[in-house]
């Protein structure tokens, strides 16, 4: 049976939904967008007559299709060139969802998003529908064929294993702002030390380059390993401009609801740096250069609105 007007209507109201839950368990904005349109495909071949509730039919059509996706994913990421990080998704961007609540912004962190890497699929969906999404235990149980003591002890074992390697202080815009800004003047001195200030004791940087852009495939660990990694990779050379086909520019801005550092070079975005800060410093770094995860952040940079460049890097 063809769709009638209203039938489509109502999947498209339920498309940013759909695509934030689906980004949240892929990590990735072009496998949600194929796990929607899948979805669609599967409405459009439903008898749609006989669905009572049409938001839970296509949450767990969606759902399913996200956790068959991530089970093949684990196997190719076993092959992945390098460390594996999600795409970064910019300010503003529709698929980062609902951010009301404080555990729905940080459920969507570029942090948050790197650690449910670390759980299992089934853990993942429950982890996602209940903190970012607020289902109830009942309809998750429901979406994923489980029990609903078993959603309950899903959701507590996988926020454990969140809460275990993260320890995120929230921080207003302004705030972030200003960690940006101290951190770059840092970054740019040409000295360790005022970057080691900057940073916890523990701090972590990572690079995702996919094979493709030369990025370490082991991550630094330790506030100098970092803050020396930190200062040659600001560091002017000539190596670098060849590389990267010129000298892009830096601009501060928010990606994943964190604070970032963005690098645009002729209107692409070709490295999105996510800082994770916490009371203690900033503990994390966190950078996509792979290009075929910064297509989407391209297209929102060319979307928005967005100040001068604070400097060019090069």
């Amino acid at each position: 049976m063809a769709l009638t007007m209203r039938d489509v209507d109502r999947f498209q109201e339920s498309r940013p939904r759909l695509e934030a839950i689906a980004y949240r368990l892929l990590g990735s904005a072009s496998e949600a967008e194929d796990a929607v349109q899948e979805t669609f495909l599967r409405w459009q071949a439903a008898d749609i007559g006989s669905i009572q509730v049409p938001e839970a039919w296509l949450t767990k059509v969606l759902t399913r299709l996200c956790l068959n996706q991530l089970t093949s994913a684990r196997a190719r990421r076993e092959t992945y060139v390098g460390q594996w990080l999600p795409e970064p998704l910019l300010a503003g961007d529709p698929m980062l969802g609902p951010a009301d609540t404080a555990e729905q912004r940080e459920s969507v962190s570029y942090a948050v998003l790197t650690l449910l890497e670390r759980l299992s699929p089934g853990e993942r969906a429950v982890y996602v529908l209940r903190a970012a999404f607020d289902y109830p235990h009942r309809e998750i149980a429901e979406i994923l064929e489980i029990t609903e003591a078993a959603s309950q002890q899903i959701f507590h074992r996988a926020k454990a294993h969140i809460a275990e390697g993260r320890a995120r202080t929230e921080i207003d815009r302004a705030a972030a702002r200003r960690i940006v800004d101290e951190f770059l003047a840092a970054a740019t001195s040409g000295r360790t030390e005022p970057l080691v200030r900057l940073l916890t004791q523990d701090a972590v940087a990572v690079g995702d380059g996919g094979g493709k852009i030369p990025a370490r495939t082991k991550a630094f660990e330790g506030a100098l390993a970092v803050a020396k990694f930190l200062r040659g990779l600001f560091k002017p050379s000539k190596a670098k401009r060849l590389l990267a086909g010129g000298s892009p520019e830096v601009h501060a801005t928010t990606a994943n609801g964190d604070p970032a550092v963005v690098a645009v070079l002729d209107g692409r975005v070709i490295g999105v740096m996510c800082l994770e800060v916490t009371a203690e410093g900033i503990a994390g770094f966190r950078s996509q250069v792979n290009p075929d995860k910064l297509g989407r952040a391209t297209r929102r940079w060319a979307a928005a609105q967005h100040g001068e460049a604070l400097f060019h890097a090069f």
